[in-house]
């Protein structure tokens, strides 16, 4: 009798230990976080920006979420991923762990495994509580806050070939497990220690209630399935009031490459992931709890491209993210750094620049605030590569040669860099404008890389033609172009090489129509390769839809 008794008592011991923990854990130091999210540009419609903010979140009042990190999955090709991200994750559980993070273990549908672990009667310990809305066991995609999700995940999402799918399947079986459902418990990489807790349910929310918990670390797999929509996670925590974060580093997707948009493996979670910052919750990295870089997965060989667009007049807000959403998935990582508002003479989210392999950019007469710029010249002197398109020829200088208080322009940017000699633009337009011819020049020379592809036939186009010659020495020209049968002709695309010697490409292309020319698409395809050092590809890859 008195065993029976002791027993009853233990989830309740258990919790008042816990308790007092969380008292002690007061006297951490603040989690220090950098909360990264996504905002609509105001006047920019359908542009999205990315927006930054501090916060300090205290440990006792913060838990961490890990959502099915299962010691298998009927995917080989998630198993693997998830064995390979289990060593930092429990890195960094175990830091908050110390700090006097509550760590919440939730493998779903494993919990007959558990049922006798401290851990497991300690979330069935908390009693229940008002919510602010009706606990579901399943989060569906909620139409009134969301767009749809940005892959194609009805095939079930795995990457994994049909034979090594077929051979996985075979060794699971020899395992004794069932193919489709192989899980029986967390990945034993992530240990479960004295005061955590487990569950696969709702009981998470009313634990956190118990101990004045209103902050929740969220990481783990699957982004687009599980992560978002089980009972313990982003969408129904959100919806309970809490403030969420998503470790963006440590979660992963279920994308099969040959599904829309038909990019990586990896680029399907940067776009989920970019998903949950516009609509859920903001997302943090991993070495801003336990220092070092962020984590990224071995196959992960994607180049960092970041696109930076502030042009008020050719709509390069969209044409260019378009353009990179439809060809750059397969081999690039890509941030974008626009324009806080339409208008506006600073940029968002321009911190990315700093471990960028390849920057994009567009921009027109914009003078940045003297901490972006510099940000841009140190970028350059370090020898990286860049492609510029249209205005970017004279984008970081106001047409009066004044910049506002704080702000500071480059006006030599384009001779320094560009290699070019912005003088304005010929005066094709009025009532009856003829329109800019373009000639594919090489055809004395062997063919470059950047024009691999491209037809060579001449083509009009409603752009008005620069002014941009004399070009720097070491400048070659890909591309001239002259006003209807008229001369002199002036160079339009061509190739230099940065002071501190980064591949450089630039055209004074850029129009919206000539976005829908398959020829301008390849070019400039092919110049963000050939500058980011990369084989240029023999053939563009599927487009996204």
């Amino acid at each position: 009798m008195k065993i029976r008794w002791l027993r009853n008592l233990l989830p309740i011991g258990l919790a008042l230990v816990a308790t007092c923990s969380a008292g002690r854990a007061d006297e951490s130091p603040a989690l220090k976080l950098v909360l990264r999210s996504r905002a609509a540009v105001e006047g920019d419609a359908g542009l999205y920006r990315i927006v930054e903010q501090s916060a300090e979140w205290e440990p006792a009042r913060t838990a961490v979420v890990i959502c099915d990190m299962w010691d298998q999955h009927h995917c080989r090709n998630a198993a693997s991923r998830v064995a390979e991200m289990a060593l930092r994750m429990n890195d960094v559980v175990g830091r908050l762990r110390q700090q006097g993070v509550l760590i919440i273990h939730c493998p779903s549908n494993t919990m007959k495994f558990y049922q006798d672990h401290p851990g497991r009667k300690l979330a069935q310990s908390a009693p229940q509580v008002k919510t602010n809305v009706l606990p579901q066991g399943w989060c569906s995609l909620d139409n009134q806050r969301e767009s749809e999700l940005p892959i194609d995940d009805s095939d079930g999402g795995c990457d994994s070939s049909p034979a090594e799918q077929q051979k996985f399947s075979a060794e699971l079986k020899a395992m004794g497990r069932d193919p489709g459902n192989p899980w029986t418990r967390q990945i034993a990489t992530i240990e479960i220690k004295e005061g955590d807790a487990i569950t696969d349910d709702f009981q998470a929310f009313y634990l956190m209630k118990q101990r004045g918990i209103t902050n929740v670390i969220v990481m783990g797999v699957h982004t687009n399935m599980c992560v978002l929509g089980r009972p313990f996670s982003i969408r129904q925590m959100v919806r309970q009031g809490q403030a969420v974060v998503l470790v963006r580093d440590l979660t992963d997707t279920m994308y099969n490459p040959s599904r829309a948009p038909y990019v990586s493996h990896f680029t399907g979670t940067d776009l989920v992931v970019e998903h949950i910052e516009k609509y859920w919750c903001p997302t943090i990295t991993s070495d801003q709890l336990v220092g070092g870089n962020p984590f990224r997965f071995q196959a992960d060989q994607r180049k960092r491209l970041v696109l930076i667009l502030a042009d008020d007049e050719y709509r390069t807000t969209h044409t260019v993210p378009e353009f990179a959403a439809r060809y750059l998935g397969h081999d690039f990582q890509t941030e974008r750094a626009v324009w806080e508002k339409h208008g506006a003479q600073s940029l968002s989210g321009l911190s990315t620049l700093d471990q960028a392999d390849v920057v994009l950019m567009s921009l027109w007469r914009r003078t940045l605030p003297k901490q972006q710029l510099e940000r841009m010249r140190r970028y350059v002197a370090a020898g990286k590569p860049l492609v510029a398109i249209r205005t970017s020829s004279h984008g970081l200088a106001s047409r009066d040669g004044t910049a506002p208080p704080g702000h500071e322009q480059w006006p030599d940017f384009d001779r320094e860099v560009l290699g070019g000699h912005y003088q304005g633009h010929h005066g094709n337009h009025g009532e009856t404008p003829e329109k800019t011819t373009y000639i594919w020049v090489p055809q004395d020379r062997p063919s470059h890389p950047i024009l691999h592809g491209v037809a060579t036939s001449e083509r009009s186009t409603p752009s008005w033609l620069y002014k941009m010659a004399p070009l720097a020495k070491q400048s070659q020209v890909l591309l001239m172009g002259r006003v209807g049968s008229r001369q002199p002709q002036e160079p339009v695309a061509w190739t230099n090489v940065s002071p501190a010697g980064g591949r450089v490409f630039y055209t004074s292309l850029g129009h919206p129509k000539e976005f829908e020319d398959q020829d301008f698409q390849r070019m400039l395809f092919n110049a963000v390769y050939w500058t980011a050092g990369l084989d240029v590809p023999r053939e563009l890859p599927k487009p996204a839809p």
